[in-house]
């Protein structure tokens, strides 16, 4: 196959991973007909179809999993050679992708990393917001940022922040019209502000603490985000119940905008932790990106 082939194979993995032309033509920048034709003249020179579409999936066939399975980690280790390479120059070069939430990324990554570009101006950092629980490995982030009970045991896991605090909060305003609660009883019966999960579509359960034993509080509301920001403004606004960490709560709480509820309810989270594979070698890019994010006792 010629080598201008390599480029077409490598938005067939982005269209198969995603399983959506409209998903891997937004990761790629280029438009869902271009992503068609690509894959189409692709396979009529291999002479095999790799995708099944439907108007609701799109799903690898046979020869199409086959270079998923086989292909993709001959082309990941070509890049992983060419990034060791580059490490050899003077100067770190290379992107780096991360995956986080939206919060983690304006309090904890982005603060850290900006002073590195700037010391490094050849090292990229790509970040993705995304509530997901995101298989790294799959979809080709060099690192993901969870809780530390979330991170697989098979990963190298760097500590990036201190057990994060909790809190249950509401407006002075959702007060004067309700009672605090004590319980789970009555916590139940407040109008909560929910999340749900972008990957299972699920609600999020709060995961409360009663006497040392864990309770998962599966609260309802007239609101539901999929993202904590809008869950603070709804909050602020006097429309519910939050459970939020107290990084996002707390210059709120102090300055008496929202007020604390139930805090012998509100265990810490454990902290959070940049992880990647195992028996990934870390590119100097990589390494520097971990150095900078770390915690700092």
């Amino acid at each position: 196959m010629a080598r201008d082939n390599i480029n077409d194979i490598l938005v067939f993995l982005a269209v198969a991973r995603e399983r959506s032309f409209t998903r891997a033509a937004a990761k790629l920048g280029m438009t869902q007909s271009a992503l068609s034709h690509i894959i189409r003249a692709l396979e009529s020179r291999m002479g095999v179809r790799l995708l099944t579409r439907t108007t609701r999936s799109v799903s690898p066939t046979e020869a199409g999993e086959r270079l998923l399975q086989n292909v993709a980690p001959r082309l990941e280790e070509i890049e992983a050679e060419i990034n060791a390479i580059s490490d050899l120059g003077d100067k770190p070069a290379g992107t780096v992708r991360i995956t986080a939430i939206d919060h983690t990324v304006d309090t904890v990554l982005w603060p850290r990393i900006a002073p590195l570009l700037h010391e490094h101006p050849d090292l990229r950092v790509e970040i993705s917001s995304d509530y997901r629980l995101v298989d790294i490995a799959a979809e080709r982030y060099d690192i993901g940022v969870r809780h530390g009970d979330q991170v697989d045991k098979d990963m190298i896991a760097v500590r990036l922040t201190a057990d994060v605090p909790m809190r249950i909060v509401g407006a002075p305003s959702y007060f004067a019209r309700h009672p605090k609660p004590t319980s789970l009883q009555e916590l139940l019966r407040h109008n909560c502000i929910s999340l749900r999960l972008a990957g299972s579509g699920a609600f999020y359960a709060w995961e409360l603490v009663h006497q040392g034993r864990p309770v998962e509080a599966r609260v309802r509301g007239q609101t539901v985000f999929t993202s904590i920001y809008p869950m603070l403004d709804a909050a602020l606004a006097g429309f519910g119940l939050a459970f939020l960490p107290d990084s996002l709560v707390g210059e709120h709480m102090r300055a008496g905008r929202l007020v604390s509820v139930m805090q012998d309810w509100c265990a810490p989270f454990e902290g959070l932790y940049a992880y990647y594979p195992s028996h990934r070698n870390a590119s100097r890019a990589l390494a520097l990106v971990i150095e900078a994010i770390r915690h700092k006792e």
